[in-house]
């Protein structure tokens, strides 16, 4: 495999909207508010509130259990908005008809799908008939979009979503290219805000994002990096991070795991998680997994601690592996570290999801996944696999390796 260029968004949860009648309205309005306050202009602002409005009006009209996630993005200069829709049923049979204007199972315009379509500078839509339908659009300022279309597609994607009646999620994920330094465009993750929150603060440094006092000082030796054994340039490091429990505490655990994961200057996963390890340990502590993606060595390195599933999925023979954890808890309980490491396939993914999905979930039941964003495959495995007695969070990485 060649080297691979990974384009890496920073992403601000604002709200998810849940399927009722006053969900349209409620969307457009936060969606306006947020675009106006990111700089996009009044009239992109206008454009991202219609497409907002069209999605979520076809969840209430077409849609069982529909929801609509709002959020901002972000490289190191210019900030966009996307919104991620997601339902489950009853899908679309022919998405590209669905997406003509004048065709409309409601006995309405049917322009909604197509102006979204044509309004948006990112858009994908992946439907399962019978099983349900993932939207994703994302918008930018004119000159941000034209820079947009040169990057590339983000390479990795995550969505996370509270349990139910808490406001904060327990979930976090992010990732740094190793061709990168410091903040910007070589850095992602989750900053989980309170619902409803993130719309009404500056957004700043992953340090100030953490909003954490110095951690305690190290109780267990650091890993140390052997010389010799760094990875190649176009390599990218994923974490995934849930904080034991649920609510403000476990968040806070997740976004200490995150700042810890963008402060530390190790490559090796293992290395990696003892530094987040002595960050979170004058808190909760949670299960913590860090990847090694080397897409030119055709490798990923593997190490985690606690109930994070991680697998690679392979186009090939349609099946994923697991790369698994061992037992403990980061920021107390730390086992001997020890690394996996797998074979990527050509074309495949690394799924990382916390126990607020179920294992279940099986790559038959969703053909066509890997054809998609990494955005919209993240929605589809929440829609297929994700429980609402838990915090829930997944990460999708998939890139031209």
């Amino acid at each position: 495999m060649g080297p691979v260029s990974a384009v890496l968004l920073g992403t601000e949860d604002v709200a998810w909207f849940r399927d009722e009648d006053s969900m349209p309205a409620a969307a457009r309005g936060a969606a306006a508010a947020l675009a106006r306050r990111i700089g996009l202009g009044d009239q992109r602002a206008a454009e991202v509130a219609l497409a907002v409005s069209e999605a979520a009006t076809n969840l209430c009209r077409h849609a069982v259990d529909g929801a609509l996630l709002l959020r901002v993005v972000r490289t190191a200069t210019d900030a966009g908005l996307e919104f991620v829709a997601v339902d489950a049923g009853p899908g679309m049979a022919d998405v590209s008809r669905a997406l003509t204007d004048g065709v409309s199972s409601a006995s309405t315009l049917g322009i909604g799908l197509g102006a979204i379509s044509r309004l948006a500078d990112t858009f994908d839509v992946h439907s399962l008939p019978g099983r349900g339908t993932v939207l994703a659009a994302r918008f930018w300022t004119r000159e941000a979009a034209a820079a947009a279309r040169l990057a590339g597609e983000p390479v990795v994607a995550g969505l996370t979503r509270a349990i139910s009646g808490e406001e904060v999620c327990g979930d976090a994920w992010a990732a740094r290219s190793l061709a990168a330094a410091g903040d910007g465009p070589g850095v992602a993750g989750t900053d989980p805000a309170p619902r409803g929150g993130a719309a009404s603060r500056v957004p700043l440094s992953w340090a100030a994002l953490a909003g954490l006092d110095a951690p305690a000082a190290p109780r267990t030796a650091p890993v140390r990096e052997e010389r010799g054994a760094a990875p190649d340039s176009d390599a990218l490091l994923l974490m995934f991070c849930d904080g034991l429990g649920h609510g403000p505490l476990a968040a806070r655990a997740s976004r200490a795991a995150v700042d810890a994961f963008h402060a530390s200057r190790a490559t090796r996963p293992d290395a990696v998680l003892a530094d987040i390890h002595r960050a979170l340990s004058a808190g909760r502590g949670g299960a913590v997994a860090v990847a090694l993606i080397g897409p030119s060595a055709g490798r990923v390195v593997f190490c985690g601690v606690g109930n994070v599933s991680t697998f690679v999925l392979d186009p090939a023979t349609g099946g994923r592996r697991s790369l698994p954890s061992a037992p403990g808890i980061v920021g107390h309980h730390l086992p001997s570290l020890r690394t996996i490491e797998q074979d990527l396939p050509p074309g495949s993914a690394v799924i990382m999801h916390s126990d607020g999905l179920t294992e279940r979930w099986r790559p038959a039941d969703l053909p066509g996944l890997l054809g998609h964003i990494p955005l919209v495959a993240a929605g589809q495995l929440l829609r297929e696999a994700g429980v609402r007695r838990d915090d829930a969070g997944v990460l999708v990485a998939k890139g031209a390796w």
